[in-house]
């Protein structure tokens, strides 16, 4: 006679419940969001540095108490027309923010008979600055190579390389430019980029350098922490709504 070997029942193995498309989405949003806000935070925090204005003499550009965020550059690529900081020894030392005029090679002579400046022969017009002085200004200085000259936007209330010009002529080396300034940041009524200049586009030689990706690193910072709180604010809905949904069905 024949025997049945019983074989021992075995406990069914539990099915993991299956991850929703939303929960599933809502993953991807904040993976997503997180990957933008610590890009952008650490670019930025890599690239520029916070500068304080502490003089009207960049009126109306930058205005006295604003913070600016400035890109770190050494000097040998800024061109005529950025805002750059700088600390000049020959100066005091301090650290200043001025515009560059011009920059190694160049000719900049103040003022042709309409009071604008010129550089290489030709008359730049500067829409930034609070006024423009006439011929009764006068100098006319050759920048050395490896040098720039800088001016205040404020031209009436600046000490720039025109306080200066016993000193190299005014003009200071490109290797004591640590930053180019590219945004104010504070205070918030002021946020805004600071755009290049095309003033000095008709100049032959080095124009206003290309600017560096802080407004896309601000977008990113900002949209990905927004991302990130939205989505995590619909995966508290959606469970909000499944927990009410359960309680009402009992």
């Amino acid at each position: 006679m024949s025997s049945v070997t019983e074989r021992p029942a075995t406990a069914a193995t539990p099915r993991r419940p299956r991850r929703s498309i939303a929960s599933l989405l809502q993953g991807v949003a904040i993976a997503v969001g997180f990957a933008m806000l610590v890009g952008g935070f650490a670019y930025l925090a890599l690239q520029y540095r916070p500068y304080r204005i502490p003089t009207t003499s960049m009126t109306p550009t930058l205005k006295n108490g604003d913070t600016v965020l400035a890109h770190r550059t050494d000097g040998a690529s800024v061109g005529r027309g950025d805002i750059v900081v700088f600390s000049e020894p020959l100066w005091g030392g301090a650290t200043m923010v001025k515009r560059v005029v011009a920059v190694g090679g160049d000719t900049v002579a103040c003022c042709g008979s309409d009071g604008r400046l010129t550089v290489n022969g030709t008359a730049v017009d500067e829409p930034y600055t609070d006024q423009h002085l006439g011929p009764g200004e006068g100098y006319r200085i050759t920048v050395p190579e490896g040098r720039i000259f800088l001016l205040g936007d404020s031209r009436s209330n600046s000490l720039d390389s025109r306080s200066h010009l016993d000193l190299a002529s005014g003009t200071v080396a490109a290797t004591d430019v640590v930053a180019r300034v590219e945004g104010i940041v504070w205070p918030s009524d002021r946020t805004a980029a600071v755009p290049r200049t095309t003033a000095f586009d008709d100049v032959k030689g080095r124009p206003a350098s290309a600017h560096g990706l802080l407004v896309p690193a601000a977008y990113a910072a900002v949209g990905g922490g927004a991302l990130v709180l939205a989505a995590g604010a619909a995966g508290w809905a959606v469970s909000i709504v499944r927990w009410v949904g359960r309680r009402t069905r009992r």
